[in-house]
């Protein structure tokens, strides 16, 4: 009986060390769908001749020590030596997942052990933010929603407002399952218009080195208007300055105007000074005397004044006049004394000589 023991607990300590000669890693492998998978099987045991490869419990793949890797069936594995490994160690690659590929995989030296590592295969689908823009007024709620749809297993939804991640107490999650075992969630967050921020929502599942995103955008209406805030005073003072400038050039005009106006002599004044003197220096003329332009007359009116001048205009040829002395004074004039003037029109020559002055 001491020996039956005996050689129970020697075979036992046998399968030991043998058994610890086999390595299989990675013990658990999670991929996505479409990627590339390996796992590694060393052994420093030398007595193998072959290894096998099983996936779920299928032959996929054989190694011979002697021959290598031999033809397979399934053309989306194959096993690659590892040359840097101490012993013989064969990595085995299946080249695309699929989600059909996940169970078990299996490390097989024929006659001496075999270890099994896990393999899972996830799904990665698509995530959208619906109405990437929208507008509210400051301090108005507005609600987003993200669907991600078509993952396996049940993807992770977090929301981030500028980047920071928004408690889930804050939003609604919801999921289904579709036929094909592929899952669909919706998630709802409600964000209060303080100012314009920056939405995302982000999708992933455990394979994934980084989440799938979608971005939207909340603009606040009152921000755009205070952004301006500095605007509307150079506007202001753009208009102002430009309602004075121009009230400005109209006063300098009117004042101009007014100017020049008053420095122009009145038409009719002009040409009845011009029609004076152009009377008077005719008689003048006639008479060898000199004109008094200071001269200011009692009688008749403008009207008077100017038939008179083209009245002895019209007949200064038929009047003779002879040389009057320097000085005349008027208790020497009379005007019914003899007189060395003859005038052709009698009846004028009282008005003719009253409105001849002489010096």
């Amino acid at each position: 009986m001491d020996l039956f023991c005996l050689s129970v607990l020697l075979i036992s300590c046998k399968i030991q060390a043998v058994g610890a000669q086999i390595k299989l890693s990675p013990e658990m492998l999670t991929v996505l769908q479409g990627e590339e998978a390996r796992f590694t099987c060393s052994t420093s045991n030398t007595q193998w001749t072959v290894m096998v490869w099983l996936l779920n419990g299928t032959a996929a793949l054989s190694i011979s020590k002697l021959h290598g890797v031999l033809p397979s069936i399934n053309p989306n594995v194959t096993a690659e030596k590892n040359p840097t490994s101490k012993g013989d160690s064969w990595q085995f690659v299946l080249k695309s997942t699929e989600r059909h590929n996940e169970g078990p995989v299996t490390c097989d030296l024929q006659g001496i052990d075999r270890k099994a590592a896990g393999l899972f295969v996830q799904e990665k689908g698509s995530v959208k933010v619906a109405g990437d823009e929208k507008l509210a007024f400051k301090g108005q709620p507005v609600l987003f929603e993200c669907k991600a749809v078509g993952w396996f297993p049940k993807p992770t939804l977090q929301w981030q407002v500028n980047n920071k991640n928004v408690s889930q107490s804050e939003y609604s999650i919801s999921s289904e399952m579709s036929g094909k075992s592929l899952f669909t969630v919706t998630s709802n967050l409600s964000v209060t218009a303080v100012k314009s921020s920056h939405v995302d929502c982000l999708a992933s599942v455990s394979a994934m080195p980084t989440p799938l995103k979608s971005s939207g955008r909340l603009t606040v209406v009152a921000e755009v208007v205070d952004d301006d805030v500095c605007t509307v005073p150079l506007v202001v003072t753009g208009s102002l300055s430009a309602l004075l400038l121009l009230l400005l050039i109209c006063i300098c005009t009117v004042l101009c105007y007014r100017q020049k106006r008053q420095a122009k002599p009145n038409p009719q004044e002009a040409i009845w000074f011009n029609q004076s003197v152009s009377g008077r220096s005719s008689v003048a003329e006639a008479t060898g005397g000199k004109v008094n332009l200071g001269y200011s007359s009692e009688g008749p009116t403008d009207a008077v004044r100017n038939e008179l001048i083209m009245e002895s205009r019209s007949h200064m040829d038929f009047v003779s006049f002879h040389k009057v002395p320097d000085v005349v004074h008027s208790s020497s004039l009379s005007l019914h004394s003899e007189s060395p003037v003859q005038v052709g029109l009698a009846e004028d020559k009282s008005k003719t000589v009253r409105r001849i002055t002489t010096v």
